[in-house]
């Protein structure tokens, strides 16, 4: 009877959604880790004012996770609700032109999904799905080398882009903005502006935060210490125009920056604001961008009729984790073990805030495990969107938790992979977690400057390894061999999950 109950009251709150569907603000950061921020980790040494209203203004989750632990594929299946493991080349990063786009035509996404429920989509920012540049005899570009920006035609048409998988508009970059390549703006499916030659790398800022920026082409408008500053022109733009012209339809902005993926160029006016260093500079900047945004919305009354969702592909990488701890007592990573690539806690838990004045209780905790996926299941309960079987195969809808109607655990299990892709999966149910593989699944611990980080494998013949995370939040005691029933059955979960191709029922 219980259950029946929860059921009549989530379908009455969907279909008071459905009455008036909200605007929504999906802002996705980049390489953001569940430590980078006041409200997750008070001893933070980067202030985020902007980020922590959006929390007490709305509900934070506490065991949130992105799909995997590096962006493509994590971007992939927050466009799609579906594990990138499960399509050809799932695992792959894409570099410069690298493509072609891994979401399959005719696959339906969030964007166009909501399209067909009468919003008008845009998306601001980092793309890194995968794209199809060609060359002047009209072959096909899909490599991410240097060499292969040399080819391009700028006169065709970039195929396989957001304006190919459900978005109206699209202003940002292929890959990563400043670090992949290819330094040149997308309007829509051209750059208009292209490279015009190699990028000069001796004018750029020199400090530990600044080495992942690859020798590639830039155009000439292209601000390497002001690219976030350009998206949050072009999503404010966008806020201010459509308020203007069609008040009455909703929009989907999704807005994914280039902070705080290294190199951490903070523009001028934010260096030095943090007090520590470099990438605490680049984190205030994109808590600047999250207040910026929050306030056009509240210029133009959308503010009250708009879903604001803010997270982050993957946890933080490498040598931000390692030197703001050296140089400034700041952890990104903390309290998990692990960082961007790896399997463990800190590679994939990340921030999750929803703001939804009147539908999200303020200052809201929830402890429910949930993953970027999932956003697409409940984007599709709120709006009364149907989901047809072969969408979404990895999507929960959280609205019962979002409006604390919630009693227990969505998610049966929870998925995850590495950097290694499906070689590299986990399965979570409950508090106990199974890695199927030996080691992190990304980065080497064995040398260098992530040795020190290095824990001892208290069960060092094991092929996987299993944690109790109730325990052992640290993942610090491997008990595959101690549990060999627990292991058995998230074993064949797990590949139930693969053979059957989905996790939602």
């Amino acid at each position: 009877m219980k259950s029946f109950v929860l059921l009549l009251s989530a379908f009455a709150i969907h279909h008071t959604a459905f009455s008036s569907p909200p605007n929504i603000l999906l802002i996705l950061a980049d390489d953001l880790g569940y430590g980078d921020v006041r409200c997750y980790n008070a001893d933070s040494k980067v202030p985020t004012p902007n980020i922590d209203r959006l929390v007490s203004e709305g509900m934070h989750f506490t065991d949130a996770h992105s799909p995997a632990t590096v962006c493509t594929p994590s971007r992939y299946s927050l466009m799609t609700g579906q594990m990138a493991f499960r399509v050809p080349s799932g695992g792959t990063v894409f570099q410069g032109t690298g493509g072609p786009s891994l979401i399959a035509p005719g696959r339906l996404t969030l964007p166009a999904m909501l399209k067909q429920q009468g919003y008008a989509t845009t998306a601001v920012g980092k793309w890194h799905i995968g794209l199809t540049f060609r060359d002047q005899a009209g072959g096909a570009i899909h490599s991410g080398e240097r060499a292969a920006l040399q080819r391009i035609d700028y006169s065709c048409r970039i195929e396989g882009g957001p304006l190919d998988h459900g978005f109206d508009r699209f202003f940002g970059t292929a890959c990563c903005p400043t670090t992949d390549w290819l330094y040149a703006f997308i309007d829509g499916d051209h750059i208009p502006v292209p490279p015009t030659g190699p990028i000069d790398k001796s004018k750029l800022p020199k400090h530990p935060y600044a080495n992942d920026c690859r020798a590639g082409f830039i155009a000439p408008d292209f601000p390497m210490e002001e690219v976030d500053l350009v998206f949050l022109k072009k999503s404010r733009d966008f806020i201010a125009q459509h308020a203007r012209t069609s008040p009455k339809q909703p929009f989907f902005l999704y807005h994914a920056t280039q902070a705080v993926h290294l190199p951490s160029f903070a523009a001028p006016e934010f260096q030095g604001k943090s007090k520590a260093g470099p990438h605490g500079d680049f984190i205030a900047e994109f808590d600047h961008i999250v207040g910026e945004l929050m306030r056009e919305l509240d210029q133009h009354g959308l503010a009250d009729n708009t879903l604001v969702i803010l997270s982050s592909d993957n946890g933080p990488e490498v040598s931000s984790v390692v030197h703001m701890r050296a140089d400034h007592a700041h952890d990104g990573a903390k309290p998990w073990r692990g960082i961007k690539r790896d399997a463990w806690e800190g590679g994939h838990r990340v921030p999750f805030i929803v703001r939804w004045p009147g539908k999200v209780k303020a200052g809201g905790t929830s402890d429910q495990t949930l993953c970027l996926t999932d956003i697409m299941a409940t984007v599709a309960a709120i709006t009364a969107a149907e989901l047809p079987h072969n969408a979404a195969e990895d999507s929960f809808n959280l609205l019962p938790a979002l409006e604390g109607h919630a009693t227990a655990p969505i998610r049966p299990y929870l998925l995850t992979h590495a950097f290694g892709g499906q070689r590299t999966l986990s399965i979570r149910r409950a508090n106990w977690k199974y890695i199927a593989h030996r080691g992190s699944g990304g980065n080497n611990y064995d040398k260098g400057e992530l040795k020190p980080y290095a824990l001892p494998d208290t069960d060092p013949d094991a092929p996987g390894q299993l944690y109790d995370l109730a325990t052992d939040p640290g993942e610090a005691t491997n008990l595959y061999s101690q549990k060999p029933e627990i292991v058995k059955e998230l074993q064949a979960l797990l590949e139930q999950s693969k053979t059957t191709g989905r996790s939602r029922p």
